[in-house]
């Protein structure tokens, strides 16, 4: 079957999107990899920043700027601030359980952050987006891997195969998420493998600045997966101790415990190395107050033996958000024709080098609508002639582990080298969706290794100990000759 439009992802972005989609009267369908109710949405702790008055506008603007490190583009900051609260409105009237009390969370100059839930906002957002896709009657195909997109011999997506088969439309939205299972602790679900990215670069499209990754600075380790500990912590006063139990970000920056996230993860890093441990401290904040603000983080780390109201947490930074990806305007198109992309999937030029806390929601909201308005103004229906190529690696581990060592928080000439050299290259051919999605890391890594290399500065999320200062603002870009077969 024919849809106007194809969205492929079902955080909110992609939910969002496609209950516009429907009201604009397209004909959608929205493809998830999992259940609907997954992803980084549904695990999202931290609200969604708005701002609380028009007076705020401007200092909402200048928080993200400062945050992004010089590499923002101001007018994409502009829009994105002036057009979020319209969107907020939106949310509410969807039903979404926004409390009163709004927070301050590290970065921003005012408390602007929105939550639902307490400390689950992510997941009311996404529970109450769900079920008005279901009641709004718009075709969900759930549990559908996305294997490769479909091309016209002009060279325009006109749709997908999944393990489903073939869905054609007069445009694709991509809003996949981004790549957090690049790395071996992650905060990031499982199926954050980088997919639209990948299937994206295959085809043709431009990448940009793929080497900014965001390490949240508060995460308590379990294994190979990190339980997050929400900035909004911080914002409510808990504090940050060194393995001799003393204050310590003082020295680094004098926002405190409220520096943006790049500052405050190097620092526990910095921290880690000195005194062996870093703890999150919430105990002063009081016991029911703890319970009560907090009860996801709660829950989960009293299942890890741990009573955040009456014990500091060790915690360290760990991946936490995708701040490169595929190249956009302001209205999600990418450089391929038919091919839209917005959320982490995109590099719109809202982060710059380092994301401001809680804008990640928001720009969902913001860029998926106005890629569904872009898309609607350019639906052109063709025949597929041929198909981005199927790339394998035998497994997601042997590219966690030269990542991990090649691109971490703090990287170095020799450290990227040696993982550029011993990276699993991706073999055309068919295979497991594990395998698959493994090999959309390894094609993937490649560019956050070469951006990573290539930047001979510090920036944002990007550090190298053999180049601790920032140089020339630039952007980095990506891309390859299209990898397609016939049909």
């Amino acid at each position: 079957m024919q849809h106007d439009l194809l969205i492929v992802g079902s955080g909110i972005t992609g939910l969002y999107a496609a209950l516009h989609a429907k009201a604009l009267g397209l004909s959608v369908l929205l493809i998830s990899k999992a259940k609907l109710e997954s992803g980084s949405t549904f695990w999202a702790q931290g609200g969604l920043a708005f701002p609380t008055s028009p007076e705020d506008i401007e200092p909402h603007i200048q928080d993200t700027l400062k945050a992004g490190r010089g590499l923002c583009d101001e007018s994409t900051v502009r829009l994105f601030v002036e057009e979020a609260s319209q969107h907020l409105e939106k949310l509410l009237s969807y039903g979404v359980p926004f409390e009163d009390h709004q927070t301050l969370e590290g970065g921003h100059s005012h408390p602007r952050v929105f939550h639902a839930w307490g400390d689950a906002s992510g997941r009311a957002v996404s529970v109450t987006l769900t079920q008005v896709v279901r009641d709004q009657g718009i075709e969900v195909l759930e549990g559908a891997f996305v294997q490769s997109l479909l091309l016209s011999d002009t060279g325009r997506v006109v749709g997908v195969q999944t393990t489903e088969g073939n869905h054609v439309a007069g445009a694709v939205l991509l809003a996949s998420g981004g790549f957090g299972q690049m790395y071996p602790v992650t905060t990031a679900p499982e199926e954050a493998t980088g997919d639209g990215i990948a299937l994206a670069y295959r085809a043709g499209a431009v990448l940009r600045d793929m080497e900014f990754v965001q390490f949240h600075p508060t995460v308590f380790l379990a294994g190979n997966r990190g339980l997050l500990i929400t900035e909004a912590a911080r914002g409510e006063g808990a504090l940050l101790l060194n393995g001799q139990m003393e204050r310590f970000m003082h020295q680094y920056d004098p926002l405190q415990e409220l520096a943006p996230r790049d500052v405050v993860a190097r620092a526990i890093d910095a921290e880690e190395t000195k005194t062996g441990r870093v703890y999150l401290d919430l105990r002063h904040l009081g016991e029911a107050f703890v319970q009560q603000r907090f009860p996801s983080i709660y829950e989960r780390l009293k299942s890890q033996g741990v009573d955040i109201s009456r014990e500091p947490v060790p915690v360290s930074p760990a991946v936490h958000y995708t701040i490169g990806g595929i190249l956009t305007d302001t209205n999600g198109k990418t450089t391929l024709e038919g091919l839209y992309a917005a959320g982490e999937v995109a590099s719109s030029g809202l982060h710059g080098a380092n994301r401001l806390a809680s804008n990640s929601l928001p720009e969902g909201l913001v860029f998926g609508v106005r890629a569904v308005e872009a898309a609607r103004q350019d639906l052109k229906f063709e025949i597929p002639a041929s198909r981005t190529v199927l790339e394998t690696v035998g497994s997601k581990a042997s590219v966690q582990q030269v990542i991990g060592a090649g691109a971490g928080i703090n990287r170095t000439a020799e450290t990227i080298r040696l993982a550029l050299q011993t990276l699993p290259h991706p073999e055309p051919r068919a295979g497991s969706i594990e395998e698959l999605e493994a090999g959309n890391l390894a094609r993937i890594a490649d560019t956050v290794l070469r951006g990573a290399l290539e930047r001979e500065e510090s920036r944002g999320g990007h550090f190298r100990t053999d180049y601790p200062e920032p140089d020339e603002v630039r952007h980095s870009l990506f891309q390859i000759p299209p990898l397609l077969e016939p049909l």
